[in-house]
């Protein structure tokens, strides 16, 4: 397997392990840091019915296009809970402890954990999942030296099942994948929530064959994609565009080929907010509660650390940046230069309705073009009425969004020439348009 492609989707499959994992402001006594862990907990049997927990797996089906004995790697990842309990010099838990300036507090943390099963071929397979419990202490001195506390660490252990299944479906393979926490049950929500598996989701890499998507499949794989349910998450193709040898099965809804944002410094944890405006938020904070923060975990005092330390370039680079996921659509002819924002003033020279055209079906649509209408998006009443009439474009216009926007005038309206004088069109898609004028460069 590549090294690239599959950084590339660890990075992404990161970014879902720590989802949730701490909330601005950052502090511990923030009441919705009370109540972490949002995506892909696994809870105990019962948690969920009990209203202790969450339900306790996760299930995805995936269709494979196999080639020559294909070969899978199924890399499941997940958080186990760290209680980090605040104890002083004579052994008392303690919330707080603060020693020459500094706090130490009472907090969940987390330890990634991360299980391999294979290399194996597609089939029927069931693998345990075991994470031992276990207990750490770490001392805390004063500035002398001597031990005034200690922070003492302690983990439940973890028993969960991988269960694989395979069918065929046509040409194609169709797998099954369960990710299922088989502890005892809990005893109550800190108890379910100690034993649970945090942000669980698999990695699969193959060798032998490619996966096939399951938001845009192919038409010979539409139907069976169709029979391949899901329950809690989502299988999307996780390599480079073009790479079918990765999948992310993910709790968070992504799309195909996710990645990182270059913009984004790091990571900030906070259920999907926008980097710029978390970034405003931490800067505004008072010395107190970036304390407060440093002391709950130290990937806090690590997101106080860069946003405090973030140049005016690199906050420039967190606004304003459009972002289209899907293939490029083609866009007005002429666009908007490159490096220049859609608000910029400067801007406005380049956009002229009355003169720039976008394609149709191979024909550039402009200022004069005649085209049939056929509207499909219904957005009014009177769209029934101009179905199939000749029309003539009299403007071209694109939104912020980047979507097109052709205004005409009916070819048989006797006030054609008058909402022609006011600019009052009729607007509408570009796939609403049939062109009538030969095709042109």
């Amino acid at each position: 397997m590549n090294a690239e492609p599959l950084a590339r989707a660890r990075a992404v499959a990161d970014a879902v392990l720590y989802e949730g994992y701490l909330l601005y402001p950052y502090r511990s006594n923030s009441r919705k840091n009370q109540a972490r862990w949002q995506f892909g907990v696994l809870g105990p049997d019962g948690a969920a019915a009990a209203g202790i927990g969450e339900e306790p797996s996760l299930s995805a089906r995936f269709l494979l296009d196999p080639g020559r004995e294909p070969v899978l790697t199924w890399t499941i990842r997940f958080l186990q809970l760290q209680r980090r309990q605040v104890v002083d010099g004579d052994g008392t838990p303690r919330d707080e402890l603060s020693v020459g300036g500094r706090s130490w507090l009472s907090w969940d943390e987390a330890v990634v954990r991360e299980v391999v099963v294979g290399p194996v071929g597609p089939g029927s397979l069931v693998h345990p999942l075991t994470v031992p419990g276990g207990a750490d202490t770490e001392e805390i001195a004063d500035a002398s030296g001597q031990a005034v506390g200690a922070l003492v660490r302690t983990r439940q252990s973890l028993a969960a099942e991988l269960e694989l299944a395979v069918e065929p479906d046509g040409q194609f393979l169709r797998l099954a994948v369960e990710v299922r926490n088989v502890g005892a049950p809990a005893s109550g929500k800190p108890d379910a929530i100690a034993r649970s598996l945090i942000g669980a989701h698999v990695i699969v890499e193959l060798i032998g064959g490619q996966f096939v998507s399951s938001l845009e499949p192919s038409p010979d794989a539409a139907a069976a994609v169709e029979r391949c349910a899901q329950h809690r998450c989502f299988p999307v193709l996780a390599g480079p565009p073009g790479d079918h040898s990765l999948l992310l099965i993910s709790p968070i809804i992504l799309y195909d080929h996710p990645e990182i944002a270059e913009q984004s410094e790091g990571a900030l944890f906070d259920s999907t907010e926008i980097d710029e405006i978390l970034t405003l938020r931490v800067m505004t904070m008072t010395d107190e509660e970036k304390a407060q923060a440093r002391a709950t975990d130290p990937r806090a005092g690590e997101i106080i650390d860069r946003c405090d330390a973030i140049s005016p370039e690199a906050m420039r680079q967190l606004h304003g940046a459009l972002r289209e996921p899907r293939p490029a659509r083609p866009g007005l002819v002429p666009e908007v230069p490159e490096g220049i924002d859609w608000w910029d003033p400067s801007a406005d020279g380049a956009v002229r309705p009355d003169a720039d055209a976008v394609p149709v079906a191979g024909v550039l649509v402009r200022r004069g073009s005649r085209v049939r209408l056929h509207p499909s998006r219904r957005a009014d009443a009177q769209d029934l009425f101009v179905d199939g009439k000749p029309a003539r474009v009299v403007s071209v216009h694109q939104d912020v969004d980047g979507q097109a926007h052709v205004g005409v005038v009916l070819d048989d309206d006797p006030a054609a020439d008058m909402h022609e004088w006011f600019g009052r069109y009729l607007y509408f898609a570009p796939d609403e348009l049939e062109p009538l004028d030969s095709a042109e460069n």
